[in-house]
């Protein structure tokens, strides 16, 4: 599991959508969803519940989500620091 991913996970998951966290993170809405594919074959687990409207986090992706909240504040604490 990489912070890069996290940081994906964690756009999708607050902005709702992959096309939403595709344009929030500048890049394309195929390398969004490969990424959450990817990470979810990892875990094991699904983390978004797909619809019409945009995707819905499941248990698991809440149980991961103030983790993943939490290293992208250690991320930027560990930037500022040096």
């Amino acid at each position: 599991m990489e912070t890069a991913e996290l940081k994906v996970f964690e756009a999708v998951a607050r902005t709702g959508g992959m096309n939403r966290a595709a344009a929030e993170l500048n890049t394309v809405q195929s390398n969004v969803t490969t990424r959450i594919r990817l990470l979810e074959e990892e875990l094991g687990a699904p983390l978004f519940r797909r619809h019409s409207r945009g995707v819905s986090v499941t248990e698991a992706g809440a149980r991961l989500l103030p983790y993943a909240v939490s290293l992208q504040h250690l991320v930027e604490e560990a930037r500022r620091a040096t």
